[in-house]
Order: C-alpha cells, then structure tokens, then sequence
C-alpha cells in the first residue's frame, strides 16, 4: 500500500455525509476548517434512503410530554430519560433551522402536512412527500459545496483512527484511503468526528445502502472506545420483496394513512397482535411478519395499500407508487409482497447528547452513537431528529474544544499494512456472503443461545482470516469494509449472547421474557493490547 507523503492537517475532521455530519459541518464552518470525507458519491447515506420523515411536536394536538411518552414506550425501559426529553424539546427548533437551509417539507396550505407513523400517539412526522431524506441531503449537501471553509472529498474512507498510546489517548484525525487512487494518507485533526451511518449490510438483506458497512462503530472500539447496546439492530416491517429491488424501503406512513398487512391468503393479522394492530411499534410488527412467515412457510406477506385511496397515494407516496409501477405492481389494484429488513443500529459508540466518546477529542453523532435515546428499540422518525440535534450539540462542544489552541502531532507511529496485490478478490466475496448470511440465519430477528453460540464460533475463524489479510495484502475498500462488518457483526453477537432477556429488539426464544437484572445497558470495551475483538460485554445500569 502506497502512503503518500505529508499528513493533511484542518481543525475539524468529518467522516461520512448523512445529515448528521453535514449539519455539523455548516454549524462549524464559520470558526474552523472542516474537511468531510465521504466513501462513496456525496449524496449516498442512510439520511438520503429515508423515506418516512424527522419526529417533532410540531401540530396543535400534539405536545412534549407525548413524544417522551411514545419514545419511552418504544424504548422497552432502556431509554434514557433525560435524553429524550432533551432531543424531544429541541425537535421543534431544529426542524426550523432545516427549513432556513431549504429543505421544503411537504405542506397543507400554510402548515406543514405531519404524518403519523407506528408508535406515534400523534401526527408529528414532517415530511417531503416519500423522498425526505433525499429532500435534506440535497439542500444541506447544496450549503456545503457553497461554503468556502469546507473541503468534501468523495471516495475517500477512513481505515483507522489515529490516536496516541495509553489507556485515553486522544485521538487526531484518521488515516483516509483514496479509494480512486489506491493510496492512503494520514488527515491529522484537533477534533474527529464520526457521522458514518449504521451497518446495515451486516445482514443479508437491508433497507442500507452498501456503504452501511459498520466502519464508525468498528475504528472507535479498535482506538479503545466504548461501544454500547450493539444487539439492538431494528429490521425495518416492510420492505418490498423483489429481486430487483432488495433494499427498496415502503415507508410506514403508508401504515399510518391506513395500509394493511395481510398473509398471502388475505387474512389481516395484526388486529390479533396488538391494541395498535398495523401501527404496533416496529419490532412488534417485525416479528409479527416473521412468526406468519415461518408459520405458514411463505416468503413474504403482503401489504395492501388500497385503503388510503388512489389521491392520497399519488399524492403522499409519488416515489413508492412509481418504484412499484416499474416492477410490475400496481398498488393501486392489489397488494404488495414485503418482508423484514436490517434496517437501523440502535446501539453504537456511547456518547453524550453532546456527541463527545470515551476518548478525547473523538465525537460520534447520528446513527453511529449511542446516546441512550433509542433504548431497545428506536421510535419511527426520531433518528433524524436525534442527528440534527446532536450535531447542533456537538458543534458547541467542538468550538469550546477548538478555543484551547493545541494542536495535532506532527508524527505518529505508522501501521504498518500489506503490500502483496490480492490475486483472487472471490476469496473477499466468499467471506462477506459468509458473515452475512451468517448472521441473518443466526442472528435475525428471533434469536437462541445454541444459534449465538454458533455464529460466535464461526465468526472468531473468519475475523482471524481476514485480520490476517488485512496485515498481508494491499488495502483496497473492499478489505477495509469487510474488516469493519466481521468486527461489528462480532461486537453484535457479543452483546446479544449477554443479555438473557427478550427486550425492544432482542427476542430470544430461550429468555422470552424481560428481566430486571437486564434493564440497563450493555457495554463493549476492548482490552489494552488485543489485536482482534477484543473482551467480552461487561453491564452496566443505564444512565
């Protein structure tokens, strides 16, 4: 691998551009410089596949004390309480600062159109139309590439954090691969922060784009930080089941405007499930789905649409309707087949609301972290809503960090990577089918200890395999992701076999029920000196 000469140096360094790190870039730059580096084209994030929208009381009948209610609720006892009457109380404040950089959330006259979706005891969903994430991206990517305190570099990703010897080194920027060029370079930073997304592509089958590979939640327990509530992983009801469309996303506002989920035979069946039957929160729903699927032996159900009305269709969802017309469905004349996906990392990096990680001068925001907002289960909409909030937060924090004037190193000790070009690239497709297919059998959406305990054996002899090439061959992004998504898929399976409960998220047919012995957080740190893994989960109460 050719490094290439000289260390970058800029005061504030971003890895990865969804709407958290972009928000936190334009908050910046008007007191630091602020180089964002993203792995592949500018606009793909897990902020641009967002269809449903950001939660905020933002209509009449809604208030504060109700959000924190449905958040809660959602949660499974694992939020953490003051953090989400914090995010709740901003939500309003920070969807306004979204509208003054342009992005236009769909409106009913003079007042914002809010939808509903599972969970919700109301109607606080902003929204534009079904592309909401696409809406925010653009207008907030369109501020960046205008502002001249800002470099982004597209197709660059980060390999490895760089940080200073001792049990809390700080930590000093990031060695990035030029994945066009093939080369790496060391970006030295006064504050690192990761806005890299979740890590969806874990798993088989995903709502994520492919960049979801982990790489935020991986670099930070590598460097010794704290990770936490990692088994977590919420897999989204419904996505549309075709194979042309894998990862294409049917929103559950289409539940909240009255879609219905029915078995291939017609039958509904959430009616049966819970009081809120189709807007049930979306692990209930998920294994509601499951549970008909493995009971009847079919692969998917269906997700019938006509109820919300052919106006209100066209209208609301113009990007599902369209999707779906281009695969051959009409949902305006029958159902839809759909079925679970990995769809959100409720766990993380462990941060304040501030976005600061055990390690100093390293901060985490949006997906990555884990603030304990989500608990075991995060409410519809209230991602977006928790990366717009922590970046605002996190921006403050930096600047106060900033005004103490140290800088970077001028040297660190280089690690040393493979040189030998890596001949057969089918021996890396083999092992990211392995981990994912792996941990979609073992480690879904029902879990077992005997199934946890397998995918922990395979998983150790495929993270040694790949540890090793990573040492022998030349770095490609390829490499570096893989490596990035055995270690997380590990750190999941990890948490998962210590929590002996069924809670939010995590259902274990062996532990199906809550136990208060589990109702805090579980917590990920690496041993001093380990080169793979590293320790196993120790708990801790929940903050």
């Amino acid at each position: 691998m050719k490094k290439e000469r000289g260390a970058q140096r800029t005061d504030v360094l971003v890895l990865g551009s969804g709407i958290a790190g972009l928000f936190l870039a334009l908050r910046l730059a008007e007191r630091a410089r602020v180089v964002v580096a993203t792995k592949k084209q500018d606009f793909e994030s897990n902020t641009n596949y967002a269809q449903g929208g950001i939660a905020a009381v933002l209509g009449p009948g809604d208030r504060l004390a109700l959000h924190v209610k449905d958040t809660l609720a959602a949660g499974a006892g694992l939020c953490h309480p003051d953090v989400v009457r914090a995010v709740v109380a901003e939500g309003p404040d920070r969807v306004r600062d979204l509208m003054e950089l342009g992005v236009r959330f769909s409106r009913h006259g003079r007042r914002l159109s809010l939808g509903r979706e599972g969970g919700h005891s109301a109607r606080r969903i902003a929204h534009a139309a079904d592309l909401t994430g696409r809406a925010i991206e653009q207008a907030l990517l369109g501020a960046v590439l205008d502002h001249p305190h800002i470099r982004l570099l597209e197709n660059h990703m980060a390999v490895d954090l760089i940080r200073e010897p001792g049990a809390r080194g700080r930590v000093w920027g990031a060695e990035i691969l030029d994945r066009a060029q093939g080369t790496t370079r060391d970006f030295l930073a006064r504050a690192t922060v990761l806005a890299t997304g979740g890590s969806g592509k874990v798993y088989l089958y995903t709502s994520n784009p492919d960049i979801a590979t982990g790489d935020g939640v991986a670099m930070a327990y590598r460097a010794g930080a704290v990770v936490s509530n990692l088994e977590f992983v919420q897999f989204h009801p419904t996505c549309l089941y075709h194979p042309r469309a894998r990862s294409f996303l049917i929103t559950e506002a289409v539940r909240g405007e009255g879609a219905k989920l029915l078995t291939l035979d017609g039958r509904r069946f959430m009616k049966h499930v819970h009081p809120m039957a189709e807007l049930a929160p979306r692990d209930v729903v998920a294994r509601a789905i499951d549970h008909e699927m493995k009971r009847r032996g079919d692969k998917y159900v269906l997700l019938d649409l006509r109820p919300i009305g052919a106006a209100k269709l066209r209208r609301h969802f113009p990007n599902i309707l369209r999707r779906c017309r281009e695969l051959g469905m009409d949902p305006l004349r029958e159902p839809i087949p759909v079925v679970p996906a990995a769809h959100y990392q409720c766990g993380g990096v462990r941060t304040g609301l501030d976005g600061r990680t055990s390690l100093p001068r390293l901060f985490a925001i949006g997906e990555v972290a884990m603030t304990g907002l989500h608990g075991a289960n995060r409410l519809a909409s209230n991602s977006l809503l928790e990366a717009v909030v922590m970046a605002h937060h996190a921006a403050g924090a930096i600047a106060t960090l900033l005004a103490d004037g140290t800088a970077a190193p001028r040297r660190r000790t280089p690690v040393a990577h493979g040189h030998k070009p890596l001949r057969e690239a089918a021996r890396l497709a083999h092992n990211w089918e392995a981990v994912r297919r792996l941990m979609w059998d073992l480690v879904g959406i029902v879990r077992t200890d005997d199934r946890l305990a397998t995918a922990e054996e395979r998983l150790a002899a495929l993270a040694e395999e790949i540890e090793r090439e990573f040492r022998v061959y030349r770095l490609t992004a390829d490499l570096v992701e893989l490596r990035n998504l055995t270690l997380v898929a590990q750190l999941i399976v990890r948490s998962a076999r210590w929590r002996k409960e069924s809670r939010g998220l995590h259902c274990n047919l062996d532990h199906p029920r809550k136990s208060a012995r589990f109702r805090r957080d579980t917590v990920l740190v690496r041993r001093a000196g380990s080169r793979g893994s590293g320790s196993g989960p120790r708990g801790r109460p929940a903050l």
